[in-house]
C-alpha cells in the first residue's frame, strides 16, 4: 500500500457543546465504529479510533469498498449496522469476535455499512491541509455514484434544518449532530469539531455498586428500572464522581448492602441470565478477564441521572449523576417515565444527497 496518507491515522475529534454552532456545515452524529478507510487498489485497511486495524472483522465491507469507492483514497467515516429503520449497536459490537468462522457468519447475517463524512486523500493528493469546504466537495464528487453499503452522510449549512435533524434523526438511532468549521483543516486527534448530543433525565433505582479499580472506593453505581413484568432491569451505570466522593459513598451505601441471594439480581452468576436480561455481572466481550462482579444493595435508593439515549432497554452510554431523590418511591422507577423518540426511517437519511 502506497498512499499520500498512510495508516495509522488518529481521527479528528469533537468537543461537546450545548447548542448547535453556526459553522456552515452540520452533519448527523452517527453512532457506530469510527473508522478511517485506506484503499490502494485491492488493498484495503480499516483503521479504528485507537489506530488498530479492524479489517478482519468486516470482510463484507472490504468488498463493498473495493466496488464503490475511488481506487486510491483515504476516507473518514463510521461503520454502522442497519436493522429495519434504525441503527443497531448490539449487532455492531457483536462483530468484534476472535473466531474467523463467527466473523464470517455474522458478516452474512448482519452486514455492515460505511457512512463517509470526510476525505483525507484522493489519488496522489494529500487533502489533510485543505479546508473542509474543499474536502467535502471532493468527497461528494468521489462518492456521487456510490452504492451498496457505502454511503455519503448528508450535510447542511442551514441552522434551522440542523435543528430539525437534531430532533428527528434520533428516532433512527442517531445520537445528535456534529458541526464542523468550513475553513478547518483535518487535524488528527484534535477536538476541532463540535458535537451536540441529546440529554434527558431519569429516576433510577440504585441496586448495587462496583469497586473502583484503584482500591476500596465506589467505582460505579448500578442502575435499574422496573419493567412491565415486575423485574428490576439493569439499565446502566453512573460513574463520574470525584475520588473523595467515591470514598464517602462507601459509608453512605453500607446500610443498604445485602446478600446476593436476597437481591432481584440473585441469578447474576448464571451466564444465560446475563444473555437474556443483561445483568450487571456479565463478562465484557471487549475484555473477558475484566472483573464485573458487584456489591448488591437493597433496591431502596433512588438517583436522578442524565442520559443521552437508550439502546434497547438500557442506556447507550454511562449515565451522569444529577441528584439523590429521597422523595421518590423506588417502585415508581419504571420505563414509563422515559421519553420515546419519534420514529424516523434510517433509509430516508442514508438516501439523502447534498
Amino acid at each position: 500500500m502506497r498512499l499520500p496518507v498512510m495508516p495509522p491515522v488518529a481521527p479528528m475529534l469533537a468537543k461537546s457543546v450545548k447548542d448547535i454552532p453556526d459553522t456552515g456545515h452540520v452533519e448527523p452524529k452517527w453512532d457506530g465504529f469510527r473508522t478511517i478507510v485506506f484503499r490502494d487498489g485491492d488493498e484495503v485497511e480499516l483503521g479504528s479510533r485507537n489506530e488498530k486495524p479492524m479489517t478482519r472483522y468486516f470482510p463484507e465491507l472490504v468488498e463493498q469498498i473495493k466496488e464503490h469507492t475511488p481506487p486510491r483514497c483515504v476516507l473518514d467515516g463510521e461503520i454502522v449496522i442497519v436493522q429495519g429503520d434504525r441503527l443497531d449497536w448490539d449487532s455492531l459490537t457483536n462483530r468484534i469476535h476472535p473466531a474467523a468462522s463467527r466473523v464470517k457468519l455474522l458478516a452474512e447475517q448482519t452486514p455492515a455499512s460505511f457512512v463517509a463524512f470526510d476525505v483525507l486523500a484522493l489519488g496522489d493528493d494529500d487533502l489533510m491541509g485543505t479546508p473542509l469546504r474543499e474536502r467535502h466537495a471532493r468527497l461528494t464528487d468521489a462518492l456521487a455514484h456510490a452504492g451498496g453499503s457505502i454511503h455519503l452522510t448528508p450535510a447542511t449549512g442551514d441552522p434551522a434544518e440542523a435543528q430539525r435533524w437534531f430532533a428527528q434523526f434520533e428516532g433512527a438511532g442517531l445520537d445528535g449532530v456534529v458541526a464542523k468549521p468550513l475553513d478547518g483543516t483535518y487535524q488528527p486527534d484534535k477536538r476541532t469539531m463540535f458535537k451536540v448530543k441529546h440529554e434527558r433525565t431519569a429516576d433510577c433505582v440504585v441496586a448495587g455498586f462496583r469497586w473502583h479499580k484503584s482500591g476500596p472506593v465506589v467505582g460505579s453505581l448500578l442502575l435499574g428500572l422496573w419493567n412491565d413484568e415486575g423485574r428490576l432491569q439493569h439499565v446502566g451505570v453512573a460513574a463520574s464522581f470525584p475520588m473523595a466522593r467515591r470514598a464517602t459513598l462507601v459509608d453512605e451505601l453500607a446500610p443498604l448492602r445485602t446478600d446476593v441471594e436476597d437481591h432481584p439480581w440473585a441469578s447474576w452468576a448464571d451466564r444465560s441470565a446475563h444473555e437474556a436480561n443483561r445483568l450487571p455481572g456479565a463478562v465484557s466481550r471487549w475484555n473477558a478477564t475484566k472483573d464485573l462482579s458487584f456489591v448488591p444493595l437493597r433496591p431502596e435508593l433512588v438517583v436522578e441521572v442524565a442520559y443521552d439515549h437508550m439502546e434497547g432497554d438500557r442506556f447507550r452510554h454511562t449515565a451522569q449523576f444529577r441528584r439523590w431523590r429521597p422523595d421518590r418511591d423506588p417502585a415508581t422507577c419504571t420505563y414509563a417515565q422515559l421519553d420515546e423518540p419519534v420514529r424516523f426511517d434510517l433509509a430516508d437519511i442514508l438516501g439523502r444527497r447534498p
